[in-house]
């Protein structure tokens, strides 16, 4: 009997698994394994909300192999030496994983690589399993990767995508190997109680059911901060749940311009990807334009507080913090107000905000987390670095009506629309009784200070 182990990391689902049906097609029985890497802990990339939708993930993995007359197998310990041993435990031949970008996931398979080869085991990685595209198969010429999106985005479309696989119909897996229990949700302290269900399970049905409703009006809807027509599939997406190639093919079949919206929120997760592959370094290091006149953390203690809290006195800033901390989760647009409130009307160094995100975020995602506040930021791959978003016009924009704050914010719940996003302007009797803080800053001040240090004025 030959015998193959497949390694899961960012992949946690059984539909469109290229290294499973790999393995399974070249082996006769199969180890699916999962290893509790203590490295990830040492490197800060887990957290408690990640922790608990990992713990659903396996579990739904597992119970799907089950059905299929297989089991997840987990071990705890440095990822390099639990491989190493089980393929020793089941004579495999072969180590099946999916490539990643990361500088972390890049240093594992190169150890991995090569002690397997001391041992005679060859390790197969497997290209585009947690992007629609490969990282580095659409390159510019002179350049080893794309700087700016919307190239990148010609390019990315015109590339035909692989058909998903099937989920398989069997998995052997051998009696004699042995793994631990898997981890639990119960127990976790520092959940957000707004959590989402982890598991392939339960991303299929929400696509499926959002799909159906809300797909069609996504183009127009998707910044509706009140209306939150948005998938809410990054969760299941960061850790592999769905198939990025499978969205896109089901999307593309959808057809329509929320279909094509849709397509392209992809493809910016594509972007961000072959970018951090070329440059890992990104993760930590200004990718662009470096800036050394940040605020630290000693400088901005209490204006960092009050954004974390969501006590800035900018109510559509204060909503997105609070739904952070509730959900564990933040609407692609409020994202986008919040960090940049922080990084350029706060003038903090991008990477306090980044750390706070990746604390809470279920989705929180080095590649994506970490190049979209440097966009914000202006040191990534922004096109118009210096732009900075104005709170008050973009509240009114994207939350006329004052739903998403008055959601989020209860403080504000009776103010009338024409001052939900400007507080301050009430008449002081009335603000007396909202218990809601006046502005860390005014905007106009902000806004000099960032120019100023921009060298902008």
């Amino acid at each position: 009997m030959t015998v193959a182990v497949v390694l899961f990391t960012s992949d946690l689902r059984l539909h469109d698994h290229p290294p499973l049906r790999a393995a399974l097609a070249a082996a006769d029985e199969v180890v699916p394994l999962f290893v509790r890497d203590p490295a990830v802990h040492a490197a800060g990339f887990d957290a408690p909300n990640r922790n608990a939708f990992l713990a659903e993930c396996l579990t739904d993995l597992d119970a799907s192999l089950r059905r299929r007359g297989g089991r997840l197998v987990v071990r705890t310990g440095p990822v390099v030496r639990e491989v190493r041993a089980l393929a020793a435990e089941c004579q495999a031949s072969e180590v099946h994983m999916s490539a990643g970008v990361t500088g972390f996931a890049q240093c594992r398979e190169e150890r991995l690589r090569d002690a397997l080869a001391a041992d005679g085991v060859a390790l197969r990685v497997h290209d585009g399993v947690v992007t629609a595209v490969g990282a580095g198969t659409v390159t510019p010429a002179g350049s080893d990767h794309y700087a700016v999106f919307t190239p990148y985005f010609r390019r990315w479309s015109q590339e035909r995508l692989r058909n998903p696989c099937p989920a398989p119909r069997t998995v052997r897996v051998p009696d004699s190997v042995r793994g631990e229990p898997l981890p639990s949700r119960d127990g976790l302290s520092d959940v957000s109680p707004g959590l989402p269900a982890g598991g392939e399970t339960r991303g299929r049905e929400r696509f499926a059911r959002w799909a159906r409703r809300d797909l069609s009006g996504y183009e127009d809807g998707h910044d509706d901060l009140a209306g939150d027509v948005t998938s809410r599939l990054s969760p299941y997406l960061h850790f592999g749940a769905l198939s990025p190639v499978e969205l896109v093919q089901r999307a593309r079949t959808h057809g329509g311009p929320g279909a094509d919206a849709f397509v392209r929120q992809l493809c910016w997760r594509d972007f961000h990807h072959q970018v951090l592959a070329a440059r890992p370094a990104a993760s930590v290091q200004d990718y662009r334009t470096r800036h050394d006149r940040w605020r630290t953390e000693d400088e901005a203690a209490e204006d960092i507080a009050a954004w974390r809290e969501g006590r800035t006195g900018y109510p559509v800033v204060d909503a997105a913090m609070r739904q952070l901390r509730y959900e564990g989760w933040m609407h692609n647009r409020a994202r986008l107000l919040a960090a940049g409130f922080l990084a350029k009307t706060l003038y903090v160094d991008w990477r306090i905000g980044a750390r706070h995100f990746l604390g809470l975020l279920v989705d929180g995602d080095i590649v994506n987390n970490q190049l979209n506040w440097q966009w914000v930021a202006g040191t990534g791959t922004d096109t118009r670095p210096n732009r900075v978003l104005n709170p008050v016009v973009q509240g009114r924009r994207f939350d006329p009506q004052g739903g998403y704050v008055r959601r989020w914010v209860p403080e504000l719940r009776d103010v009338a629309n024409n001052r939900i996003h400007e507080p301050w302007r009430l008449p002081e009797r009335e603000r007396a009784h909202l218990d809601y803080p006046e502005p860390l800053i005014d905007l106009a001040d902000g806004l000099a200070r960032f120019r100023h240090a921009r060298g902008l004025d």
